[in-house]
């Protein structure tokens, strides 16, 4: 027996072969049952299809919230005092910071910074290098933390005033340019904006072109000290 032909007794049997108004309401009630069944089953196919849908756009798409690959805040302004010069950047205390959730560096340059470049051309250097100039005339840039060498987590080194790879040797200024060493570019970096007082940065948006500087590009001067293989 079909869901489409829903069973009948013997009476009702007789009466639809019998015709008459009451053959034709059992007859309306058969059909009204069989599209109730079919709708029935529909909805049942559109919910599990919908389910089957969803489970996998979320294993494509997952709910990142507080892991790596979504944004972070990693705290308030004024819990990452700036530095000036190259000198002057203590990790954790002054000019540069660690963030271990979001593998990024949390870099503040001071509004004095002696940037090498100036107007227009430090404008647009800047915003190729996703260094954020904020309201009070500051700079801000969160560095990945993997050296894009052979991905070697990049410690930055106080006695160097700069970040030096201890794998191969690549070597990078505070601001993340490269120095020297095998690494193809400079360091990548996570997009950073302001919510209010927080800084935010998003782990899921990376520029990761930012080229070997020039005279025409660089930004800060090397550090004046040399930064030897150990540390």
């Amino acid at each position: 027996m079909s869901i489409d032909t829903p069973p009948i007794t013997p009476q009702q049997y007789e009466v639809l072969h019998g015709g008459g108004a009451e053959a034709a309401e059992i007859a309306q009630q058969r059909l009204s049952r069989r599209r109730f069944l079919r709708r029935s089953m529909l909805a049942v196919w559109g919910l599990s299809t919908t389910a089957s849908v969803a489970g996998a756009l979320y294993m494509l798409y997952p709910n990142l919230a507080g892991q790596f690959g979504s944004a972070f805040t990693v705290g308030k302004k004024t819990d990452f005092p700036s530095a000036s010069k190259p000198a002057d950047y203590q990790l954790g205390a002054k000019g540069v910071f660690y963030y271990q959730s979001a593998r990024t560096y949390l870099v503040h340059m001071a509004t004095d910074t002696a940037f090498l470049l100036s107007a227009t051309a430090l404008k647009d250097q800047l915003t190729s290098e996703s260094i954020v100039k904020d309201s009070d005339g500051s700079y801000w840039a969160a560095l990945y933390q993997r050296c894009v060498h052979l991905g070697c987590t990049v410690p930055f080194r106080n006695d160097c005033s700069s970040f030096k790879c201890p794998c191969h040797g690549s070597h990078y200024n505070v601001d993340g340019e490269y120095l020297d060493g095998p690494a193809p570019r400079s360091l990548d970096r996570f997009a950073l904006s302001f919510s209010g007082e927080d800084v935010v940065v998003d782990t899921g948006s990376l520029n990761n072109s930012v080229p070997h500087p020039d005279v025409t590009t660089r930004l800060i001067a090397p550090p004046s000290v040399l930064c030897s293989a150990g540390g």
